[in-house]
């Protein structure tokens, strides 16, 4: 009787030390798993943000360019004009457009295409490095996920409750594609 008790709290204490262990071993799996998804959210995210971000910037900077070539051709073409015998008549027109071109670089004194494109390459790296950190997180949690549902014991329960290799995920043909801002520039 008394050994027959003894058997029964060893199976009982067995049983609990597995539900333990098993629900132990399974919540690693749904977090390392969860990790996974996690990083490959914060990829697309990042995916978006350089989509939408370096083309907006080229557009910005091929805006300013046109500006500042518009600008300079119109100052040259003033500079000209000056020297012909007609350009008194002509100075009102001139005057009231090179009053708007001041107002603009008083409203923007900064604002020249080289630092424009100083702010669009820092952009374009900041992207291409958060991306690139983005890629090696999903890679190391694919990997800690993998080799969880690889060893034992935590194979045992993978396999009972199904949790799965993970394969590794690949963005689309259009998502790998670095932008290439030649081609953005030369865009009309």
């Amino acid at each position: 009787n008394h050994k027959c008790m003894n058997l029964s709290m060893i199976i009982l204490v067995l049983i609990i030390v597995l539900c333990v262990v098993s629900i132990v071993l399974y919540n690693k799996l749904s977090v390392k798993r969860n990790q996974i998804q996690n990083a490959i959210s914060s990829l697309d995210a990042l995916f978006i943000k350089r989509a939408e971000l370096i083309p907006n910037l080229i557009a910005t900077v091929k805006q300013y360019m046109v500006f500042e070539k518009d600008t300079l051709e119109k100052i040259t073409q003033m500079r000209e004009e000056k020297h012909q015998p007609n350009f008194y008549q002509q100075e009102s027109e001139e005057s009231g457009w090179m009053k708007q071109v001041m107002l603009n670089v008083e409203n923007y004194p900064e604002l020249k295409a080289n630092t424009q494109f100083t702010n669009l390459h820092y952009s374009f790296n900041e992207c291409e490095e958060q991306i690139s950190a983005g890629r090696r997180f999903l890679s190391s949690s694919i990997t800690v996920y993998n080799d969880q549902v690889s060893i034992f014991p935590s194979t045992l329960i993978a396999s009972f409750f199904g949790f799965k290799r993970h394969e590794w995920e690949t963005a689309t043909v259009e998502q790998k594609e670095s932008i290439n801002a030649k081609d953005l520039f030369n865009k009309d």
